[in-house]
């Protein structure tokens, strides 16, 4: 057999997951402020040429302002580079900031697998703290001090969050950022989910104490506005002391930026009509539909044998659910129901173990009433029918 130099990357055997096709919201909820936007963009011819690497300027300016409205350290549109999606933002900020040889990164477990296999890609070590699903998911600061040494470079911390479905309160967030600042790395903030907030906590971006530690924000128009599929997303770069251009980590996005394609034109000259004329009247719609769907889900899971939902969602559109394996039989694991449950109800539902949670399960419930109330019922008779003789009796 010929000998080669080079051989495909072994770690993304494992961990090269993704949990697209899962997300299925209220498209017919899309917002006629964004298409019109879109629309006008496309039909002026204005906009048929490259743009510049990092974003039109308007494009980018709105995005500061936006984001500025809940800062107290006003952002500027050099702070702001646009990518196609999130997932770019992610690809783009993973191999910018991990120059360092046997560099590491701290990840929430469960959390969102895109970080995992775009470190494997990046030769990056990946190391999990924990979120407390009986602390409404905090984040469990002991082990993430535990975890850090001097290789450690980040962390990522995903709210509201997917896929546990809960928004961190200010004083967590900022128990978080100090410990960050402690340990002398800096946060990335995952804010896809950005202002999908439904229950007691209201959204705080991370970049609010970004005057304690620097923040990478990472956001998108994708879930605020019910539209995935027109993958346009950002990086914002929350630093009011220089410290990413005075370590060479803003230098490091602006050279990957140049290596990487862009969203389209068009699509970023729409971007300031988007976020400035899109009404509240919008927003509160999209959040009580979504609020009703969590409460109605959660509710529902009360009644179902081997299920049990610690947390009640209150932003995002997931939650996680434990299968208590002790009440029934002929499922192996996590991923046993979820194959099992697809065969016999051709209902689908992400196992736990692919967001990092072994004998858990991923539950959307971005998806219309109809939908979520025909799946539960599903998912219960599929418990009841694996359900041990004594849970049959009790329910």
């Amino acid at each position: 057999m010929e000998k080669w130099k080079f051989q495909g990357n072994q770690g993304l055997k494992s961990s090269a997951v993704s949990v697209r096709g899962v997300f299925n919201v209220l498209m017919q909820s899309i917002n006629p402020v964004a298409a019109h936007a879109v629309s006008t963009a496309a039909h002026s011819g204005n906009f048929n040429g490259y743009p510049p690497t990092f974003g039109l300027p308007q494009a980018r300016r709105a995005i500061a302002e936006y984001l500025s409205r809940d800062l107290p350290n006003k952002l500027s549109a050099e702070d702001v580079y646009v990518t196609v999606g999130a997932t770019q933002a992610i690809e783009i900020i993973l191999p910018s900031v991990f120059a360092t040889p046997g560099a590491n990164i701290l990840l929430p477990r469960p959390g969102f697998p895109q970080y995992e296999t775009r470190a494997a890609l990046c030769g990056l070590e990946v190391r999990h703290f924990d979120l407390l699903p009986n602390s409404s998911w905090e984040v469990d600061i002991d082990s993430l001090e535990a975890l850090a040494d001097d290789k450690t470079m980040a962390m990522v911390l995903i709210s509201p969050s997917n896929p546990c479905g809960n928004v961190f309160t200010y004083q967590h967030l900022k128990r978080v950022a100090e410990t960050a600042r402690k340990l002398g790395i800096f946060v990335i903030s995952d804010e896809v989910y950005a202002h999908i907030a439904f229950g007691s906590n209201p959204f705080v971006p991370m970049g609010v104490f970004s005057s304690i530690v620097p923040v990478i924000t990472l956001g998108s128009i994708s879930k605020r506005w019910i539209i995935p599929g027109w993958r346009f997303g950002w990086i914002a770069t929350c630093d009011p002391h220089g410290i990413f251009q005075k370590t060479g980590i803003a230098a490091n996005i602006e050279r990957n930026m140049e290596i990487t394609s862009d969203p389209p034109t068009f699509m970023q000259a729409a971007i300031p009509e988007i976020l400035e004329r899109t009404n509240d009247e919008f927003y509160s719609k999209n959040l009580d539909i979504t609020r009703e769907a969590a409460n109605a889900l959660y509710e529902r899971f009360k009644e179902i044998p081997s299920l049990i939902c610690p947390h009640k969602p209150d932003g995002a559109m997931a939650v996680m659910v434990q299968i208590n394996l002790s009440q029934i039989e002929g499922i192996a694991d996590d991923v046993d129901f979820c194959v099992k449950l697809a065969k016999e109800e051709s209902l689908l539902i992400l196992p736990g173990v692919i967001v990092g949670l072994k004998n858990w399960l991923r539950v959307s419930f971005g998806l219309e009433r109809s939908a979520i109330e025909e799946g539960l019922s599903r998912l219960k008779a599929f418990c009841l029918r694996h359900a041990k003789m004594s849970q049959q009796i009790s329910a």
